[in-house]
Parts: C-alpha cells; sequence; structure tokens
C-alpha cells in the first residue's frame, strides 16, 4: 500500500486527539478509507475514526490490511509533519509502518506493527430522538465552562432551546441556546430529554473542532452521547460516550 496526503491535518489532528482516550489501536486500511474503531481502557468511552480515499492524492491499497500501532509513537511522528508537507504512508516488507514526510527535504520515520489481543470492537447500535447541530466553538465555549464548577455536565432539550448547565457543591453554571441559524435541534416529540456526562471525557472529545467548524451531539435520556466532527469527502471523527446516572 501507498498513500499520500497532501493536507497532514486531518490525519495528524485525529490521531493526537484519539492517542488522549486510547493507547493502542488498530487501523482497517481498505480501498474506500482508512478507519479505526477502538475503546479507551475504562470502557467508558468509544472512538469511531475514517479518513477516506478521497481525501489522499494518492491511494493505492490492493489488498484490504490491518495496522496496529502504539498511537503515542504514531502522535510524536505527526507532531513533526509541517502544514505544508506531503505525507506518505507505506508497509515495509519488515511489518513497519513507514512515515514519509517531504517538504524542503525528505523526512522518514520507520514505526513497528504491534499485536493487538483484543477482539474487534463492534459500534452499538443506538437509537437517538435527540440530533442538536451547533458551531464547535461554542460546543468548547461551554464545555471550558462548565469545567469550572463541576465533573459531570448535563445536555437538556426542550421544545426549540438546548442547554448545557453543571452544578458543584456550590457554583453553578449555565449555557443557553435557543434554536436559531446556528443551532438547529432535531427532536421526536416535545417532551424534555436530558443526560449527564463526563466533563473529563468531553474535554478530550471537543478537541474535534480542529478538524470541523460544527458538532453534531446525538442522546436521549440517561442514554450514550455520540459526538460527531465531520468535513464531507475527507473525515469523519465521532465518539461514544457512556452516561453518568445518577444513584438517588
Amino acid at each position: 500500500m501507498k498513500l499520500t496526503l497532501a493536507e497532514p491535518k486531518y490525519l495528524k489532528e485525529s490521531v493526537t486527539i484519539i492517542s488522549e482516550l486510547v493507547n493502542e489501536a488498530r487501523f482497517k486500511v481498505s480501498k474506500e478509507a482508512i478507519e479505526l474503531v477502538a475503546m479507551d481502557p475504562a470502557n467508558v468511552a468509544m472512538v469511531i475514526f475514517k479518513l477516506l480515499s478521497s481525501s489522499f492524492t494518492e491511494y493505492d491499497v490492493k489488498k484490504d490490511v490491518e495496522i496496529a500501532i502504539n498511537l503515542s509513537n504514531l502522535k510524536q511522528i505527526m507532531r513533526r509533519a509541517k502544514p505544508n508537507d506531503m505525507l506518505t504512508l507505506e508497509l515495509d516488507p519488515d511489518n513497519k509502518l513507514r512515515i514519509l514526510l517531504k517538504g524542503d527535504n525528505v523526512r522518514t520515520f520507520n514505526l513497528p506493527i504491534i499485536e493487538l489481543d483484543e477482539k474487534e470492537q463492534k459500534i452499538p447500535d443506538l437509537k437517538f430522538p435527540i440530533n442538536v447541530n451547533i458551531p464547535s466553538s461554542i460546543l468548547n465555549e461551554a464545555i471550558e465552562d462548565v469545567d469550572v464548577v463541576a465533573e459531570s455536565v448535563t445536555f437538556l432539550v426542550e421544545p426549540k432551546k438546548f442547554t448545557i448547565h453543571a452544578e458543584g457543591d456550590l457554583s453553578q453554571a449555565k449555557i443557553e441556546m435557543k434554536e436559531g441559524d446556528n443551532v438547529k435541534i432535531k427532536a421526536e416529540g416535545n417532551e424534555k430529554v436530558k443526560a449527564k456526562y463526563s466533563v473529563e471525557y468531553l474535554k478530550k472529545m471537543i478537541s474535534g473542532s480542529k478538524i470541523a467548524d460544527d458538532v453534531f451531539l446525538y442522546f436521549s435520556n440517561d442514554y450514550p452521547l455520540k459526538i460527531e466532527y465531520k468535513t464531507i469527502d475527507k473525515v469523519m471523527l465521532s465518539f461514544i460516550l457512556a452516561p453518568r446516572v445518577e444513584n438517588d
């Protein structure tokens, strides 16, 4: 296989974000895309990544391959990629992943392919009655706001309104968004829907704003949250986060 990216940022940023949640992961390389589905070690969050063949200037894959890699090692190499570098991925005969960065000069890195014992992760079949689409920057600000007061945050949808709020021992934070040009809410029925999630995990996931200007949030009452970032014909990065259920 030989894959060349003229815009390394989609792979670079995605790997950096994924490595915050997962240490080692298996990439599937098919004729259509590079894909990854992985769980974090605590089994609280899943990450789903797809970099489409249409985002590459050269995409030569003779047959499907799976490449398991230590993500922190891959992240260190990706950090060396400059915005204007051409980034090429190849499999060498010694079972290493070769990464070439071509700019003013050519830099070559070789990464060992590792053995992963874990079974293949399946994406759960989840049904979401709520879909909120907002600019990534608004979600980032809201999560930074609630991080000041609490470790968990509640997402609440009512007719034509989306609220993010958190309560600490003494402090509270509340961000209300009315449906409008930059806030789109799709909801089945008119009832309130709310669920609570970990701020610590959300802080890692909202870095997806580096690859897409908008974010899609899917959730239900005390139900997993799906966060999706996508750039058409290039990349999709989404996360599934388990809810924090209160023990009353």
